[in-house]
C-alpha cells in the first residue's frame, strides 16, 4: 500500500492518506504530488492556496465547509494569477534571479511549464531547503521566539567570522588626477631634456653641462621616488572581532604570544627614566598577561640599568593595575601625568580622583630614587660597582664580561597589589669579549631573539627603541587583526608602525616628525609588497627572522647533474633559443642565495623525536642556527611555545649560552638569519632580505598613534642623526645585498618595491649634484653668465609647463595623503639641508670605508633635553657638517650683492638676466633658511628673517647709493670724468 503513495515533489516524502483513507490529493484539476505539511507551509510562508503546477485553488479547500474555507477559497481564486506571480517573484529575489518580467501573462505563461522550469525548480529548491532546516534542528510546531541572550551571542559569533581587516583604497576621484598628472609630468620632462640638450650655452658650456647632469640625475631620482607611490592604499582593523574569535569569558584564551625586545646602550644618553616609562608602557599593554614579556637588552652592561629596572619593576605592581581599571592612555607614566588635557573626561568612578593622586605621589617618589641612582652613576668608583650582596658587578669592564640574564617578573613570580600577575620582565646583557665582533644594535636584537626562543618562544616579536613608549595600550591587538588573520597572516612577515613623537617645536624646524615618509611614501610601499623596516614600533613573526619563506611559497627545486645534463641536451636539439623550462631553472638558480637558510617545517612538523634529530644533521641546522639543541627545538614551532616539562634553571643557563660572543661563529646569524649586519641601518636590509624571499608587510595606522618617541631638535644632532641613516644607506650600496642586482632572477620581490629599495640607497648620492646645482646660482651671479639661452616663446611655456606640473603632482599627493602644507614644505627644506651636509660627508665616509678599511664609530643619539620647552631647539653645537651649507649660503649671499652691483653698472640691459639669476639665488636659500635659524641659535630675540633681509637690503641700497651719489652735482660731474690725474 505505501509503494504506490506517490512521493511529494517538494520533500521527496510520501503524500500522506486524507481522513477519509485515500491518498491525499491537493489539486484535483492536475493531481500534482504535494503532502499536506508543504501545503501548509506555504500558506504560511507566503500566503498562497493555489496549485504550484497549474495555479487552480486547491480541491481539498471546497470540501470544508464554514465561512473560513469559503474565504479561503474565494481568496485562492481571486488571486490565481497574480498570487502565483507575487510568489515567484518572491522565490526569484531570495535565489538571486533578478529577471526582468514584462508583465504578469507572461509570468503565468512561464510558471505554468512542465516541471523542468527554471522558476518552478527554484521556488521547489528553496522550500527543500527550509524543510531540511527544520528536520536538522528539531523546533516545537510553534517556532518560539530566541531569548535575547541567545540572539546576542548569535551576532556576535557572525561577527567574529568576519574579517579582521579591512583594504580601504584611495578614492578614484583623488587618485586619477594624480597618476594623470604624473605622465603628464614626464612628458613635460622629456620635452624639457630635448630642449636642454639642443640649446646649449656656448658662453658657459662648462655651466651648462653640470646644469644637464644635475637635472638628469634630479630627474631619475624623482622617478625612483614617485613610482612606488602609484598604488598607495589604506587599512582598517576590528579588533573587536579579534577578541570575539579568539577570547571567550571563563575560557581559554587563544591569542598569541607576544615578545617585546627594549634594546639600550648608555644609559647617561639615554635617560633610565625614559627606558622605564618605556617599559611600564609595555608591561601594562591591554593584552593577556599570560601572553605578554618584555626583554630589555642592556648593551653596555650598565649596573644603573639594572638598578633603574629593579625599581621599575616594584613600581609597576601599582602601576599596571592602575592602568587597567581606569583604562587611562598613554601608559607611559611621564606623559600620561604630563598631559594637559581634562584628565576626568570619560571617568565615572568616584575613586579615581583619589587614586589618581596617590598614583601620582608614588611616581614622583618613584622619580626621585630613580634620579638618585643616576647622581649616583655619574663618578664611577675605583674598585667598580658593587651590587647589593656585596659582589662585585658583573659589567664593570665593558668590553670583557659574561652573559647577564635576570628575570625580575613572571607569570608564575611576582603579583600586583591586586593578587593579579604581571608579565614577564627579563633583563639580558649579552657576553662581550675582546676580539670578537659584536655587531652593535643588529648583534644585541639577535641576542634577543635567541633568549626569547629559549625563555617564552612567542610567534610574534615587538621592537621598540628606549625612547618609543606604547602610546596606544591597543596597539598590540592591532597588529594581530593581521597576523591572526587566517588568509593573511600567512604571508606578513612583520607589521610597520609610524613613528610619531614628542617634545617637537611647533613649526617642526627641521622636519623631524617625516611626515611625508610616514604618510605618503609609506601608504604606497602597502600598495605593492609592503612598507619598509623602520628599526622601531614593528611587530615580526619569529619565523621570518629565522630565514623560513611564507606558506604559500613553492618549495624551490634543487637541480641535479642529470637534470643539468638533460637541460643541455635540450638545448643543443631545441637550437639557441631558450624554452620555458630552462628560464624556470635559470630563476630556481638566482633563487637558491635567497634560500640558504630556508626549510619546509611542514616536513618537519610530521617527524618523531628520532627522525628530528636526524633530520638536524643532514640539513645542518646546527650549522645554522648554532649549537643549541634547545633553540633549534624552538625554531620548529611555527606557532611558539615552551613545553611544560622544561626546567627554568635548565632554560635560564640555555640562554646564558646563546648570548655568548662565540655562539654566533661559523652560523648565518646575520647573513641569513635575524637582523642582518653589514650596515648601520640595519633595519632596511632586514626588511629587504624578507622580501626578497617572498614575505610582505604591513602598515598600520591606527587613528591613535601606537607608539611615541623623542626626537633630536637640536641642528647638529639632527645633522648627526641623518648622517648614520645615509651612511648605512652607502653601506648597502657596496654590499652583496645592493638592490640593483640582489636576487632580481629570484621573481619574489616586485619591481615597484625595488625601486623603492633602489631609492633608499641612491639617495645620498644626490647631494653630490645638489651641492653643485645650489653653487651654479652663486657662480652665474659672480660670472656674469647663465645656464639657459634666451628664451623663445615656445621654450618659456615649455619651463611654465614643467614649474606647473611640479606643483600640480605635489598638491594632488597632499590632497590624498592628507599631509599639510607646511609639513611637505619642511621636508623639501630639510632635504636640501641634509643632502649639501649630512648626505655629502655620508658618501665620502662610505668610500673610505669600502676603499680603505676606515670605520666609523656608531654615536647614539642624545635623548635627553632640557628642563625648558624646546629648549635644546636653540643650543648650538659646532660640528664639520655644517661648513658645506654654510659656504653656500654665504656664496649666495655674496652673490646676490655682485649682481646687482653688476646690474646697476651695466645699464638697464642687465636686469632682465638679473632677476632669473637672483630667483634661483633666493631658492637656495630659502630652502637654507631653518638651517641658517639653527645657525644664529637663540642670540637675540630678532627674528632671523628681518636680520638676512636686512642684510640684503642694506648692500643692494649702498651700491645703488654709491651709483646714485645724490650729493653730486650734475656741472661737477663733467669734469670728474676728464679727471684723470692726481692734481686735478
Amino acid at each position: 500500500m505505501e509503494s504506490r503513495v506517490p512521493s511529494c515533489n517538494v520533500c521527496a516524502e510520501a503524500v500522506g492518506f486524507s481522513p477519509d483513507g485515500n491518498v491525499f490529493v491537493a489539486c484535483r484539476h492536475c493531481n500534482f504530488p504535494i503532502c499536506r505539511s508543504c501545503v501548509d507551509h506555504e500558506s504560511k510562508a507566503d500566503g498562497g492556496r493555489t496549485c504550484l503546477q497549474c495555479g487552480s485553488p486547491y480541491s481539498f479547500l471546497e470540501e470544508r465547509t464554514g465561512p473560513d474555507a469559503e474565504q479561503e477559497v474565494e481568496k485562492a481564486a481571486s488571486t490565481k494569477g497574480l498570487n502565483l506571480g507575487a510568489h515567484l517573484q518572491e522565490s526569484q529575489d531570495k535565489e538571486g534571479h533578478r529577471r526582468q518580467m514584462s508583465n504578469l501573462s507572461a509570468i503565468e505563461t512561464e510558471s505554468n511549464g512542465d516541471s523542468g522550469n527554471p522558476l518552478w525548480k527554484n521556488r521547489i529548491e528553496s522550500w527543500r531547503d527550509n524543510k531540511s532546516k527544520k528536520k536538522k534542528v528539531p523546533t516545537a510546531p510553534k517556532e518560539p521566539q530566541l531569548p535575547p541572550e541567545q540572539r546576542m551571542n548569535d551576532a556576535r559569533i557572525s561577527e567574529a567570522q568576519e574579517p579582521l581587516s579591512i583594504t580601504v583604497p584611495i578614492s578614484k576621484n583623488k587618485l586619477t588626477p594624480y597618476r594623470f598628472v604624473i605622465i603628464m609630468r614626464l612628458l613635460v620632462l622629456a620635452f624639457f631634456f630635448q630642449y636642454r640638450v639642443t640649446n646649449p650655452v656656448d658662453s658657459a658650456y662648462g655651466l651648462w653641462l653640470t646644469s644637464i647632469i644635475c637635472e638628469v640625475w634630479f630627474a631619475f631620482s624623482w622617478v625612483l621616488d614617485q613610482f612606488p607611490k602609484w598604488t598607495p592604499i589604506e587599512r582598517d582593523t576590528y579588533i573587536d572581532r579579534l577578541s570575539l574569535r579568539y577570547e571567550r569569558e571563563g575560557g581559554i584564551c587563544d591569542l598569541a604570544a607576544v615578545d617585546f625586545f627594549v634594546s639600550t646602550v648608555d644609559p647617561l644618553k639615554e635617560p633610565p627614566l625614559v627606558t622605564a616609562n618605556t617599559v611600564l608602557s609595555i608591561l601594562a599593554v591591554d593584552y593577556p598577561v599570560q601572553k605578554v614579556s618584555c626583554y630589555v637588552s642592556d648593551d653596555g652592561a650598565a649596573m644603573l640599568t639594572f638598578e633603574t629596572l629593579s625599581e621599575t619593576s616594584e613600581f609597576a605592581r601599582k602601576w599596571v593595575p592602575f592602568c587597567k581599571k581606569y583604562s587611562i592612555e598613554p601608559r607611559a607614566p611621564e606623559f600620561y601625568f604630563s598631559q594637559k588635557i581634562d584628565y576626568l573626561k570619560d571617568k565615572v568612578q568616584p575613586s579615581f580622583v583619589k587614586e589618581r593622586r596617590a598614583m601620582k605621589r608614588e611616581y614622583e617618589e618613584y622619580k626621585v630614587r630613580i634620579n638618585a641612582l643616576v647622581a649616583k652613576a655619574q663618578k664611577t668608583p675605583d674598585e667598580g660597582w658593587i651590587m647589593q650582596d656585596g659582589t662585585p658587578w658583573p659589567g664593570n669592564n665593558l668590553r670583557d664580561h659574561p652573559g647577564m640574564i635576570q628575570v625580575f617578573l613572571g607569570h608564575n613570580g611576582a603579583h600586583d597589589i591586586e593578587d593579579n600577575e604581571l608579565p614577564r620582565l627579563v633583563y639580558v646583557s649579552r657576553e662581550k669579549r675582546p676580539g670578537y665582533q659584536h655587531h652593535k644594535k643588529a648583534g644585541a636584537m639577535n641576542a634577543l631573539v635567541r633568549v626569547s626562543a629559549v625563555l617564552t618562544n612567542a610567534p610574534y616579536i615587538l621592537n621598540l627603541d628606549c625612547d618609543h613608549y606604547v602610546n596606544n595600550s591597543k596597539a598590540v591587538r592591532e597588529a594581530m587583526c593581521f597576523m591572526m588573520d587566517p588568509q593573511m597572516g600567512r604571508d606578513i612577515c612583520y607589521i610597520q608602525f609610524p613613528q610619531r613623537f614628542d617634545g617637537i617645536d611647533r613649526s617642526d624646524r627641521y622636519a623631524n616628525r617625516n611626515t611625508v615618509f610616514f604618510d605618503v611614501n609609506m601608504k604606497g610601499l602597502d600598495g605593492i609588497q609592503g612598507p619598509v623596516y623602520v628599526g622601531t614600533g614593528c611587530v615580526f613573526n619569529r619565523q621570518a627572522l629565522y630565514g623560513y619563506g611564507p606558506q604559500s611559497l613553492p618549495i624551490v627545486r634543487k637541480r641535479s647533474s642529470s637534470c643539468s645534463l638533460c637541460c643541455c641536451c635540450c638545448c643543443c636539439c631545441s637550437g639557441s633559443k631558450k624554452t620555458d623550462d630552462e628560464k624556470e631553472l635559470y630563476r630556481e638558480s638566482k633563487r637558491e642565495d635567497l634560500d640558504a637558510a630556508i626549510f619546509n617545517l611542514q616536513e618537519i612538523d610530521n617527524y618523531d623525536d628520532y627522525e628530528r634529530s636526524l633530520l638536524i644533521s643532514q640539513m645542518s641546522f646546527e650549522k645554522t642556527f648554532g649549537l643549541s639543541s634547545v633553540f633549534i627545538e624552538s625554531t620548529m614551532m611555527e606557532y611558539g611555545g615552551v613545553p611544560e616539562s622544561a626546567n627554568p634553571a635548565m632554560l635560564i643557563m640555555e640562554a646564558i649560552h646563546v648570548i655568548s660572543c662565540g655562539y654566533e661563529e661559523k652560523t648565518e646569524w646575520g647573513k641569513e638569519i635575524g637582523w642582518i649586519y653589514g650596515s648601520v641601518t640595519e633595519d632596511i636590509l632586514t626588511g629587504f632580505k624578507m622580501h626578497c624571499r617572498g614575505w610582505r608587510s604591513i602598515y598600520c595606522m591606527p587613528l591613535r598613534p601606537a607608539f611615541k618617541g623623542s626626537a633630536p631638535i637640536n641642528l647638529s644632532d639632527r645633522l648627526h642623526q641623518v648622517l648614520r641613516w645615509a651612511l648605512g644607506s652607502v653601506e648597502i650600496f657596496f654590499s652583496r645585498h645592493c638592490p640593483l642586482w640582489y636576487g632580481v632572477g629570484g621573481g619574489r620581490l616586485k619591481w615597484l618595491q625595488r625601486l623603492a629599495y633602489i631609492n633608499t640607497i641612491l639617495y645620498p648620492f644626490t647631494s653630490l649634484p645638489l651641492i653643485a646645482y645650489c653653487s651654479l646660482p652663486a657662480i652665474c651671479l659672480l660670472t656674469g653668465k647663465f645656464i639657459i639661452p634666451t628664451l623663445s616663446n615656445v621654450a618659456s611655456v615649455l619651463f611654465l609647463c614643467l614649474f606647473i606640473s611640479i606643483i600640480l603632482t605635489s598638491v594632488l599627493e597632499l590632497r590624498w595623503s592628507g599631509v599639510g602644507i607646511e609639513e611637505w614644505w619642511r621636508n623639501e627644506q630639510f632635504w636640501v639641508i641634509g643632502g649639501v651636509s649630512a648626505h655629502l660627508f655620508a658618501v665620502f665616509q662610505g668610500i673610505l670605508k669600502v676603499t680603505a678599511g676606515f670605520d666609523t664609530n656608531f654615536t647614539v643619539t642624545a635623548k635627553a633635553s632640557d628642563d625648558a620647552e624646546f629648549g635644546e631647539l636653540y643650543v648650538f653645537k659646532w660640528t664639520t657638517l655644517l661648513i658645506p651649507p654654510t659656504t653656500i649660503l654665504v656664496v649666495n649671499l655674496v652673490g646676490i650683492v655682485a649682481g646687482f652691483s653688476d646690474a646697476l653698472n651695466s645699464g638697464y640691459e642687465a636686469w632682465g638676466p638679473l632677476f632669473g639669476k637672483v630667483f634661483f639665488a633666493l631658492w637656495v636659500i630659502l630652502h637654507l633658511y631653518p638651517f641658517l635659524k639653527g645657525l644664529m641659535g637663540r642670540q637675540n630675540r630678532t627674528p632671523t628673517i628681518v636680520v638676512l633681509w636686512s642684510v640684503l637690503l642694506a648692500s643692494v641700497f649702498s651700491l645703488l647709493w654709491v651709483k646714485i651719489d645724490p650729493f653730486l652735482s650734475k656741472d661737477d660731474s663733467v669734469p670728474m670724468k676728464n679727471c684723470i690725474s692726481i692734481d686735478c
